[in-house]
């Protein structure tokens, strides 16, 4: 089955991911290829963390015995009504959630 992502503009980046992609990047590829992957969820719709997502963050925590970040993250996703893309096998079996194969880092280069 083909997963058609989303355009840009209807991507929804959670500014935690920005910062662990970048750390990630920065230590896998280099500063280059990290900048050029944040310069591109500029592109999306990044959403800061706030009370809206970090309370219901704390139930799905509870729920699904998922890590702080990942909580944040997945409540993000659910507060804009939206599909979880990730590769993060810690979200397997959630609902809405499509989850990929890793990647490489080097996939980046």
């Amino acid at each position: 089955m083909a997963t058609h992502f989303p355009e840009k503009p209807q991507w929804i980046v959670p500014t935690l991911v920005q910062f662990a992609l970048s750390k990630w990047l920065l230590r896998e590829v280099g500063e280059e290829k990290a900048d050029q992957v944040i310069a591109f969820s500029q592109q999306c719709v990044v959403v800061p963390l706030d009370t809206r997502i970090a309370l219901p963050a704390v139930e799905l925590h509870r729920e699904y015995k998922l890590a702080t970040a990942d909580a944040i993250v997945y409540a993000t996703a659910r507060h804009h009504s939206a599909s979880l893309l990730t590769c993060d096998a810690h979200f397997r079996g959630l609902p809405n959630v499509t989850l990929f194969d890793k990647t490489s880092p080097k996939d980046f280069g």
